[in-house]
């Protein structure tokens, strides 16, 4: 075993610091920051080196993190260009033809929602479906807060913690955690399935239960503003056909070259990039070279309000790793043998205080969920993927799986289906109050959380 060195404790104080910090339900920037710094200051013995290796550790995580960033600016700005169009409309409207019960209402929208968030991210998938699909769930009988939880379940929580198809959540749990994109995706998907299936099916159960009893107030048509009323250009046509075709034929190319991590993600964005041009120059001919330049900014201004603060954030989880430490802190800042911060304290945990699955299971998921608290969900993934690394060590069981668990809590809490301030766009398309929403879903997103946990024991 590696000898724990004077920079592996403060590694682990300053995780147990940033923990604190999460449970006071602030941000973690500003002791990330702090942490890289005197992780620097301890292996160069100096000031000026400390003050540099916050500014390499910044470049070390967005290194990491740039092809997501990218991948995901690229679609939300095609989805710009398509709401500008009416395009985002009219390809969800040709479903509302089979919405006819509040039951339908219910699984149809949660289930469409599903579908494009994994492809456009639920962000603007709320927008989108919200805006076709709301006034038809209303005319059938649906609530709005019903609405808003079929919204919130299946794409902030189910679609936002698989993320199948752009792979944001699952590279930056990976990549904390030491193991392949495809690793966490493949083994995660039974926690990622029974997730959503207890947690909407009860919270499915809990709104009729309240419904039947009159709990809940009826949809009041008036006050939504019906989509039909809306601009749709003549491109907008074309544009939804064609954009779906794009992307199921990237769905194709995956399976039949086996695109994986990287690689698919590349094809995502690359797809979007091209479809956002092609579209641009159709629509607005000589115009479309300034139009673009309108949704690429905004497209990345996007990317960088979610991602600018996780940087920091990951920049100090990265340290926890060999290579991150080697190119932020020198070849020797660690001891000879080392496999990194995170596995040296997994050995050493191992060895002092040997620790069983159902324990380190449970630690994940609390970790996972408290790191939520902050509302984001993405800032504490960089921190669940590294202590899956050290609980997966520790006990020799799947890191894959422990990081997968650590991602849905902190999806689940705060990516925005848990707390308040993460639910503002769903409950702002649906008219109803955050702090509602909230409450409606606390019990079954509680009760999922349980459960996954539970089976993750058994899958370790």
């Amino acid at each position: 075993m590696v000898q724990l060195t004077l920079l592996h404790w403060v590694y682990v104080i300053m995780v147990l610091v940033i923990l604190t910090v999460m449970l006071l339900r602030k941000d973690t920037i500003i002791p990330c920051i702090l942490g890289v710094f005197l992780m620097g200051f301890v292996a160069k013995n100096s000031i000026m080196g400390a003050t540099i290796a916050v500014f390499d550790g910044l470049i070390v995580a967005g290194t990491e993190l740039l092809g997501i960033i990218v991948v995901i600016s690229c679609i939300v700005a095609m989805s710009k260009l398509l709401e500008e169009i009416g395009a985002n409309r009219l390809m969800v409207a040709p479903f509302t033809k089979f919405i006819k019960t509040p039951d339908v209402a219910f699984w149809f929208t949660g289930l469409v929602m599903l579908v494009v968030s994994w492809f456009f991210w639920p962000s603007p998938a709320t927008a989108l479906v919200g805006a076709v699909l709301l006034p038809v769930a209303l005319r059938v009988g649906l609530p709005a807060i019903g609405v808003a939880m079929a919204i919130n379940l299946f794409g902030h929580g189910l679609a936002l913690s698989s993320d199948y198809v752009i792979q944001g959540a699952p590279t930056i749990t990976a990549t904390a955690a030491g193991v392949p994109v495809e690793a966490v995706m493949v083994q995660g998907t039974p926690l990622f399935f029974t997730m959503g299936f207890v947690t909407i099916i009860t919270a499915f159960i809990l709104l009729k239960r309240d419904m039947k009893k009159g709990l809940i107030e009826k949809p009041v048509l008036e006050d939504i503003e019906f989509n039909e009323a809306k601009e749709v250009k003549p491109i907008a046509k074309l544009a939804s056909i064609f954009v779906p075709i794009a992307f199921g034929l990237d769905i194709v190319a995956m399976f039949l070259f086996e695109l994986r991590g990287g690689d698919a993600t590349a094809l995502i964005g690359g797809t979007a990039i091209l479809v956002l041009s092609s579209i641009c120059v159709i629509e607005y001919k000589v115009g479309a070279l300034d139009k673009i330049t309108k949704f690429v900014r905004e497209g990345f201004m996007f990317g960088m309000e979610i991602f600018g603060p996780i940087l920091p954030i990951a920049a100090f989880f990265y340290m926890g790793e060999v290579d991150p430490v080697h190119a932020v802190l020198g070849a020797n800042a660690l001891p000879e043998g080392s496999q990194g911060i995170l596995s040296d304290m997994g050995v050493a945990m191992a060895s002092i205080a040997p620790m069983n699955r159902p324990v380190v299971a449970t630690m994940e998921m609390l970790v996972g969920a408290i790191t939520g608290l902050d509302g984001s969900g993405f800032s504490g993934m960089s921190l669940a993927g590294s202590l899956a690394k050290v609980f997966g060590t520790a006990v020799n069981g799947s890191i894959a799986v422990l990081a997968a668990l650590g991602q849905i809590g902190a999806i689940w809490v705060g990516g925005g289906t848990l707390v308040p301030w993460g639910l503002i766009p769903a409950a702002a398309i649906c008219r109803v109050l955050p702090m509602d929403l909230a409450r409606r879903n606390f019990i079954p997103v509680v009760t999922g959380l349980i459960v996954t946990t539970i089976v993750a024991m058994f899958l370790i």
